[in-house]
């Protein structure tokens, strides 16, 4: 190539290297704008879900624990010392920091009558509550586990979300 040849090939190649467009680069924000503002609160949601696992274990090391009492006192208590917590005072924070357990509702047994010779017998229900950025979690506002087994939630609203919240 003569020497003309390969500046006029340069400049030319030189030319074809501008760059990108204002339009462009603004379209290109848009696009990253839009999958921003669909993929941050989907992600949000995830992570406030995932953060359900903390009350609902709590809840259930609870209640073993409650259960575990009564095997030896033949009730239940609302101590927390009793039932392996220490000298912590109810509430107590649970899990990563995200939910808080208040201090159990014991009942205690009622003794047999002619009116109900069943009687009543010794209960227990235990709530957790979130706290912290977990109260944005408005469809699981509350999870409960009672002595009889019963796993319920609770929305924001005070509609029942158990089968969606415990799931």
């Amino acid at each position: 190539m003569a020497p003309t040849e390969l500046a006029a090939a340069v400049r030319g190649s030189r030319r074809g290297q501008r760059g990108f467009t204002l339009i462009e680069l603004i379209i290109a924000m848009v696009v990253a704008a839009i999958l921003a503002a669909i993929a941050i609160p989907a992600y949000s949601s995830f992570v406030r879900e995932g953060r359900r696992t903390d009350a609902k274990s709590a809840l259930l090391d609870l209640a073993s624990l409650e259960e575990r009492y009564f095997t030896t006192a033949n009730t239940y208590s609302s101590a927390a010392s009793d039932l392996g917590y220490g000298s912590a005072a109810w509430p107590v924070t649970v899990g990563s920091g995200y939910y808080q357990v208040a201090q159990p509702v014991v009942t205690a047994a009622v003794a047999p009558t002619t009116a109900a010779p069943a009687g009543t017998p010794a209960s227990f229900s235990i709530t957790a509550t979130p706290i912290g950025d977990q109260v944005n979690d408005t469809g699981c506002a509350s999870f409960t586990v009672t002595s009889q087994g019963a796993h319920t939630s609770l929305s924001s609203s005070g509609a029942d979300t158990s089968s969606t919240c415990w799931k």
